[in-house]
């Protein structure tokens, strides 16, 4: 366990804390005026290894050499220059600060940290980190990586979850959820929705399945994962028989047989170590999963029938209502698919850079 102190005063700021991986809806921006719910779980924080936030530079006035030593392969509409390796919390588990009210930014609903660090240390003033919760994102303290100190409080190390742990846990994630809302005339209101989640994780998964393809038409698992993927790929990828072939792979799973290419595979939640198969199957290329997200897939959740009451005997079971579904098909994160494969070295192949200059055309309309 750790706590995280001020870099100046040495007071600390934070609950006991335990390190996880980084969601990858982290930066994800959802919707219109919509509530999102906070970021990380309570007691936990994770490390953003890349900038976040202002002072911003425009892409022509970055070396194409700098962007590449930052990991960044294809050209963005711009780059942070803020300090890498902020430290991500819940918002519940910050301690001894207070708000700079002159570093509101341009919010909408509540802060959104565009004018950088938002929150200063009680003792001694100097800003320390960047509380973020405005409409369409999601709630976190943001420490900054320089002006915090990580202090171990706790000896003892706790080994993470093995894999099979994790899939006896279940802790998988609904692919739908109801979004909250402002702006009815009765307050605050909901709707339900493809779970954001899902479309940032179907985001990143699907920049990962684009250079898997090789330039090739690719087919998925039927049901809920084509729904997720295959539209998606079909607009993406020529036409024709597929000729690469994508499956479930990971813990408690069968074995990959002959002619799989692509492995859809879970991400572990505390280290965000990609799962790894053993034996022939590991030269297929390995597509990152949220484990959540994952295990839905592997095993959904049916929809079960719940006890009738009022006029119908107690024994009987009924299945209505039908559980609440959005009313449009799912459509990945744009954000989240640009930002991976930006970072993909194999964005550089001239024909993923056509499809990456051609978001802005109808063809995608359907995608995102």
């Amino acid at each position: 366990m750790f706590v995280f102190s001020c870099a100046r005063c040495g007071v600390e700021l934070t609950v006991p804390l335990s390190q996880v991986s980084l969601p990858s809806h982290a930066r994800q921006k959802y919707g219109n005026g919509v509530q999102l719910p906070v970021l990380m779980e309570a007691g936990t924080f994770a490390v953003d290894p890349d900038p976040w936030g202002g002072p911003w530079r425009m892409w022509d006035e970055v070396d194409p050499g700098e962007a590449e030593a930052r990991g960044i392969y294809a050209p963005v509409h711009a780059l942070s220059d803020s300090t890498p390796g902020a430290i991500v919390i819940a918002p519940g588990d910050i301690r001894g600060t207070r708000l700079i009210p002159e570093k509101r930014g341009g919010a909408c609903c509540g802060l959104d940290g565009a004018e950088g660090p938002n929150m200063a240390c009680e003792v001694c003033d100097l800003p320390v980190a960047t509380r973020v919760d405005d409409c369409s994102l999601w709630q976190a303290v943001r420490l900054s990586s320089d002006a915090v100190r990580r202090v171990l409080i706790d000896g003892v190390h706790t080994a993470p979850f093995s894999w099979t742990e994790l899939v006896e846990r279940g802790e998988s994630t609904p692919p739908f959820e109801p979004i909250g809302t402002w702006g009815g005339r009765s307050g605050s209101s909901h709707y339900w929705s493809w779970s954001p989640q899902w479309e940032a994780a179907a985001g990143q998964a699907l920049a990962h399945l684009l250079v898997a393809s090789e330039g090739q038409p690719v087919k998925v698992p039927g049901g809920l994962t084509a729904d997720v993927f295959q539209g998606a790929l079909d607009t993406l990828l020529p036409a024709g028989p597929p000729t690469r072939h994508a499956v479930l792979a990971g813990p408690g799973e069968p074995s990959a047989g002959a002619g799989v290419d692509i492995l859809l595979v879970p991400v572990h939640p505390q280290t965000g170590q990609t799962w790894i198969p053993a034996g022939p199957a590991a030269s297929a290329y390995p597509v990152p999963l949220p484990l959540g997200v994952w295990l839905w897939l592997v095993s959904p959740e049916p929809y079960l029938p719940v006890p009738a009451s009022g006029g119908i005997p107690q024994d009987v079971l009924r299945d209505d209502p039908l559980p609440p579904r959005p009313n449009y098909l799912f459509r990945a994160d744009r954000g989240r698919f640009e930002h991976t494969l930006v970072r993909l070295p194999a964005v550089r192949s001239p024909w993923i850079r056509t499809i990456l200059e051609n978001l802005t055309q109808d063809a995608s309309v359907g995608v995102f």
